[in-house]
């Protein structure tokens, strides 16, 4: 079923799974069934569940044959995120792919709204907005006040060409986006070579966003329609907990994905300075970290005698050497 055809395109929503327990998985699954757009079809990936999870991924393709399929790895292998992503692809149907993790949610209009904009923009491979990274599920007031969106750092509502994201995703002026915000052309994941199955968990899915916007043109919409849960289970916090996100002390995972990076720019012969400045000052501070906080504390102490100087100066010259001395400065 294609737009051409003059009829809602099949969305592949593809919903990855490795112990996910049932009532975070439940949610995440009804809550496509809540779609107000309802020409989708739902794919239930199984990277190796041993608990109730298979079970329950089985009930609903059981129960529901013409809208949901259940695919597992041969031998129910668990194989990492990245593998079991690109399962769920190469079994997809649908004209466009919609991700959404097991213990997160979409808003009822997720679909309906990304649809349209993409009919809207052709030149974009991919539509995504600001996921709302979602304490309040609690219920605790004290969560609530912990919500926040996720740092686009493009004024919303543009179409965005390569390779501007890689620039500001390297500068920390934005963050990649969450996978449950994004709609995509289904022929721009098989374009970048799916999901890289070297990354089972951490930063799987920067690298192929990082991919697509080397490449791709992306739509970054107003809207935000996924709900990102914050939990002391999630692989994000399991990785916090062990020190993968210190921006300041070693972190192999980080480096792994950097040097990654450097690799994958280099064959696909990238010789952007704007690129490559940002990315070699990020492989400097984790191949060098003791001198990288060298530089630091001298920076620091740069500017601390700079500023007593300053004071000494204001405090001692007379006010028509120190006017003068401020001109030749500037």
């Amino acid at each position: 079923m294609t737009e051409g055809m003059n009829k809602k395109p099949l969305v592949s929503c593809i919903i990855i799974f490795l112990n996910a327990g049932e009532k975070f998985f439940i949610e995440a699954i009804e809550s496509i069934f809540a779609q107000t757009y309802d020409n989708w079809e739902l794919l239930l990936a199984d990277d190796g569940s041993t608990d109730e999870s298979t079970d329950i991924a089985l009930r609903y393709a059981q129960q529901y044959p013409e809208k949901v399929r259940y695919v597992e790895h041969e031998g129910h292998q668990n194989r990492g995120m990245s593998a079991t992503r690109n399962l769920g692809v190469s079994n997809a149907k649908g004209d466009y792919i919609a991700l959404l993790d097991a213990d997160d949610i979409w808003l009822p209009q997720k679909l309906e709204k990304q649809v349209a904009i993409l009919a809207a923009q052709p030149e974009a491979a991919m539509v995504y907005g600001s996921t709302l990274m979602w304490y309040s599920w609690t219920g605790n007031p004290e969560d609530a006040q912990r919500d926040r969106g996720r740092l686009l750092g493009i004024k919303p509502d543009t179409l965005v060409k390569p390779p501007t994201l890689i620039k500001i995703f390297l500068e920390g002026k934005a963050e990649t986006p969450g996978t449950c915000s994004v709609l995509m052309r289904r022929e721009l994941v098989q374009d970048v070579g799916g999901f890289e199955e070297s990354f089972r968990g951490m930063f799987e899915d920067q690298a192929f966003f990082y991919k697509v916007s080397l490449k791709a043109s992306v739509f970054i919409e107003s809207g935000c329609w996924d709900r990102y849960r914050q939990h002391q289970n999630s692989s994000c916090y399991v990785a916090e907990a062990q020190g993968h996100y210190n921006p300041i002390q070693w972190n192999s995972a980080q480096l792994i994905f950097l040097t990654w990076l450097e690799k994958y720019f280099s064959k696909q012969g990238v010789k952007d300075n704007e690129i490559w400045q940002p990315l070699n000052i990020a492989l400097f501070l984790y191949r060098r970290p003791k001198l990288y906080k060298l530089s630091k504390a001298v920076q620091n102490w740069q500017g601390r005698i700079k500023r007593l100087l300053k004071s000494i100066a204001r405090h001692t010259l007379p006010a028509s050497m120190l006017s003068e001395l401020k001109a030749k400065l500037r």
